[in-house]
């Protein structure tokens, strides 16, 4: 029995997939892993996927690599290429950052999964 995904914002049935995004076209609301239909089939433990750069499922604790420079927002300093983050957390956002982490020098931010590959 196959069920349709549902917008985890608004809970509409419109959503669709467009390349590594999921778009509700009621709300506006993008996001790059869905929640399981709200039956309760399906999904993992905390009731969505995250994937890194290359497809890989991303688990609670796991450790990261960032494969591009990134800017950091409020900070003139950018996080490298190759810098290990360990002890992820992830989180489901509204804004795309679906990784909570530590990095050294920087302190707590959140991360965009397409930005980084599990080590």
């Amino acid at each position: 029995m196959k069920t349709d995904p549902v917008c985890p914002k608004c809970s509409s049935e419109n959503i669709y997939n467009d390349g590594s995004l999921w778009i509700c076209p009621d709300c506006s609301h993008e996001t790059s892993s869905l929640a399981p239909p709200r039956d309760g089939g399906g999904g993992d433990a905390q009731g969505f996927v995250v994937r890194d750069a290359h497809g890989n499922t991303l688990q609670e604790g796991d450790t990261v690599t960032v494969i591009k420079d990134l800017k950091v927002k409020g900070s003139s300093s950018s996080v490298k290429v190759g810098t290990k983050v360990k002890n992820i957390r992830l989180v489901d956002s509204s804004d795309g950052h679906n990784i909570s982490c530590k990095i050294d020098g920087f302190g707590a931010m959140g991360l965009k999964s397409e930005f980084v590959k599990k080590s």
